[in-house]
């Protein structure tokens, strides 16, 4: 069969969310691409921004795990130093704003399932009640050891960074009840001891506003197969749900059936092109 143009894909997504009474923003990494964050989705793209762990050749796994906190704290804080720092000077591209409009305007309103750490959607506006962070977030540490349950505010931490040789230059964090060196508040490669109470809180409220909600529509931003953590939680809505899906992605956008719409398209220029189709807020979009 001939491809489906990308008109009546754009058309068919937007007939999904007049349709739809609840909005399922699920976000992988590809959404921060459009934001100016870089692309670890490969050892070329993950060495290009950061220099001195490509001349170690030492991969993301390796630098994004607790040993690498046990064993280098200067380096390990240096690449999630300045991770921190980048996100918090980073400014969410325009598609954030548009899917809260969307799911602002539908009955139920919108819930967030994301893999990203960055704290975008929370910058972006959207109710922090309503965001989950499957894999933690940057913005909380706990301690390394650990030697309690507690999870506090990175707020407080301004890290220098030399960006040369990505390793931290002030101190790094310490835990309030042992003193001893933090980590962020993130799951890792290799990783037995994230402290998983703030996300499941958050995804204990998530699932039951998705429970009340009879046409759920999954908008899946930038989620890729190599670590399936978004996709899985999105089929789950399909399957369990009754819902729809309107898959972005530029490189793998297939989905199952007819009825949803897979768009190989960057998230930022794919919600701006759905949205150009939708009615105005008001007007009768079924």
């Amino acid at each position: 069969m001939p491809p489906v143009p990308e008109s009546v894909l754009l058309e068919h997504a937007a007939t999904l969310i007049g349709q739809a009474d609840a909005l399922v923003v699920a976000a992988g990494a590809g959404m921060g691409v459009d934001s100016g964050l870089p692309d670890f989705r490969s050892n070329e793209g993950f060495w290009r921004s950061y220099p001195a762990l490509g001349r170690a050749h030492m991969e993301f796994s390796r630098i994004a795990s607790p040993q690498a906190f046990r064993d280098d704290p200067a380096l390990a804080w240096g690449f999630y130093g300045h991770r921190l720092g980048l996100y918090r000077a980073t400014t969410p591209h325009a598609g954030f704003g548009l899917l809260k409009r969307w799911g602002e305007r539908m009955p139920l309103g919108y819930g967030v399932f994301t893999s990203n750490v960055d704290g975008h959607f929370q910058k972006a506006g959207f109710d922090p009640l309503r965001v989950f962070e499957c894999h933690g977030s940057i913005h909380q540490l706990q301690c390394l050891a650990p030697c309690s349950g507690d999870i506090w505010s990175a707020a407080g931490f301004v890290p220098e960074v030399d960006q040369e040789n990505c390793r931290l230059l002030n101190a790094a964090p310490r835990c309030p009840d042992c003193g001893g060196l933090a980590r962020p508040n993130i799951l890792m490669f290799g990783d037995w001891d994230w402290n998983q109470a703030h996300a499941q809180v958050q995804q204990q409220r998530l699932l039951g506003w998705l429970a009340a909600a009879s046409r759920p529509l999954v908008v899946e931003l930038g989620a890729g197969t190599a670590i399936a953590s978004v996709r899985d939680f999105s089929e789950r809505v399909l399957e369990l749900d009754g819902g729809r899906l309107i898959r972005i992605n530029p490189r793998e956008s297939a989905v199952l059936s007819a009825r949803d719409v897979g768009l190989a398209m960057g998230s930022a220029a794919a919600l701006a092109a759905i949205d150009a189709l939708l009615a105005p807020a008001g007007a009768n979009t079924r």
